[in-house]
């Protein structure tokens, strides 16, 4: 699945690049919102034709939100950790790790306090969601499920989701997609806040 997605990604780059004119790429966005509540409403149908992943889920009750939590916790304490290593304050790379791969808004929010900083929201959030889209299906086959919906933060409710129902199971899945849910819904509350510390 992954050399599909690298291989994909460089398809659309040469395609674009030797045969789409300018007037084509301004409706770009458009075209990538048809197309990703496409992938979307069929990765939908797939889990809700699984009738005991619900069940299973309902088992676990609020323990379903450790995996987010500990998502949440482990991007903020690892940038923490690099923004050591490239001499950042603290706010500051709490801040950007907040994002959760979420790069459009965090780095928008960012903005307000620095370009530079914004510009790192941005570069590594997107690194974030490239790195996730290539590492989830080998985390699902060596290392676990649940592990899989960890590099993909806030976008294990849409752009990631497929990758990780396709590598994993409908259950996780389904945690996939509350894990997105939670964490997007945390960025703008934690970013501003870690940034004013």
């Amino acid at each position: 699945m992954s050399f599909k997605i690298i291989a994909s990604v460089g398809l659309g780059i040469g395609f674009g690049y030797l045969f789409l004119s300018p007037d084509i790429l301004q409706h770009t966005d458009i075209i990538i919102d048809i197309g990703l509540c496409i992938l979307l409403f069929f990765v939908g149908i797939d889990m809700g034709r699984n009738k005991e992943a619900f069940s299973k889920i309902k088992k676990m009750g609020l323990k379903i939100l450790l995996v987010p939590f500990m998502i949440g916790l482990g991007s903020i304490i690892g940038s923490v950790v690099g923004g050591f290593l490239l001499n950042l304050p603290v706010n500051e790379s709490s801040a950007v790790g907040a994002g959760f791969g979420w790069y459009t808004l965090s780095s928008m929010m960012l903005m307000k306090y620095s370009s530079e900083l914004s510009a790192l929201a941005f570069i590594s959030n997107v690194a974030r969601e490239i790195i996730a889209l290539i590492s989830i299906p080998f985390i699902a086959r060596y290392i676990g499920d649940l592990e899989a919906i960890s590099p993909a933060g806030a976008t294990a409710m849409d752009t990631s989701l497929p990758i990780i129902s396709n590598a994993t199971n409908s259950k996780t899945a389904i945690i996939a997609f509350i894990t997105g849910v939670i964490l997007s819904s945390s960025v703008p509350i934690l970013v501003p806040i870690l940034i004013n510390l």
